[in-house]
């Protein structure tokens, strides 16, 4: 048994949890809904206040989708009742982030600043120039988008410029000027 998708999954009150035909799942909650279809082979058991994910059979197929079911459906209980946030860091002289309505305006480096929008249901805050939180209550929209945003301009390895995860280690290089001397 997977150690992660037998674990039950507490239902928090003021969370409904509506298990429709065909295994469409829809989570509500004080932050909002989130509606996802589970694949048919899985069980999804709701007992009072708990969710249980079983398995069918001990097939390879079956073993890989219970943990990656219980873990979709727990992440969506926690977005709607908490939400997730993801923070980024921009590192550089000149390189920063300025709110702009509901856009962000990121000046990094390039001819023209760039704006990014955030998407239904997400929201974009600066709290300094060299930070950027992206939340939501999709786990997966709210990474894609923070992927996003770094993708414009990752951090480079002789000075750490770029846009990293906050707590991102990024390994730097010597360079050429520090092999001189050497033989």
């Amino acid at each position: 048994m997977s150690r992660i998708g037998r674990m039950p999954i507490a239902i928090p009150a003021g969370v409904t949890i509506t298990i429709g035909d065909g295994n469409q799942v829809s989570v509500k909650g004080p932050k909002g809904e989130l509606t996802r279809a589970i694949h048919k082979d899985m069980i999804l058991e709701q007992e009072d206040n708990t969710l249980v994910v079983k398995r069918p059979s001990d097939e390879k197929e079956h073993r890989s989708l219970h943990g990656l079911t219980r873990t979709l459906l727990s992440n969506m209980v926690i977005g709607v009742t908490q939400g997730f946030t993801k923070t980024l860091e921009i590192v550089g002289v000149g390189y920063r982030a300025a709110k702009a309505g509901k856009n962000v305006a990121l000046t990094l480096g390039f001819s023209h600043p760039l704006e990014v929008a955030a998407p239904e249901g997400m929201t974009l805050d600066v709290p300094a120039p060299n930070k950027i939180v992206v939340s939501g209550i999709n786990k997966e929209e709210v990474g894609a988008l923070a992927a996003k945003i770094r993708k414009y301009r990752e951090p480079e390895p002789y000075k750490g410029k770029g846009v990293r995860y906050e707590g991102e280690v990024v390994r730097r290089k010597v360079g050429k000027a520090g092999g001189k001397g050497k033989k």
